[in-house]
């Protein structure tokens, strides 16, 4: 049976108060990231700047998950994208698509009628360890 390792990092923000998930989860070679949203970990706020701003610093909180468990972009084998307004899709994945190079991960995106915070974007991984 594989192991269960708790990821943690200062460099993401922290997950919401009382709210019972982890940032990220490493199990089977895997590394389960939670999702992110646009919140600067060092005030807690939400970025300025709209939906870009926004997905810019998701995908950040993102790659300091990663690596933190070892991992980075290069290793995400599917991520899934939310937003709270389809129409700004276009803009989501220009930003999105500035993480990855070479290869993008397989991917779904959904606009949901709403997101933690406030947020207009949230985006999760899974990746390799």
């Amino acid at each position: 049976m594989s192991e269960r390792t708790v990821i943690v990092t200062e460099g993401a923000p922290k997950p919401f108060a009382g709210a019972p998930y982890n940032q990220a989860v490493q199990a089977g070679g895997l590394v389960f990231c939670a999702g992110q949203v646009g919140i600067d970990p060092a005030s807690g706020k939400l970025v300025d700047g709209g939906v870009e701003a926004q997905a810019r610093r998701a995908m950040q909180n993102l790659a300091a998950v990663l690596e933190a468990a070892g991992s980075g972009f290069d290793r995400v084998c599917k991520t899934t994208i939310f937003v709270a307004d389809l129409g700004d899709f276009a803009t989501v994945n220009e930003v999105y698509g500035s993480f990855f190079s070479v290869d993008p991960p397989a991917r779904s995106t959904v606009q949901v009628a709403g997101l933690p915070a406030g947020a207009l974007v949230e985006i999760e991984a899974i990746a390799l360890a």
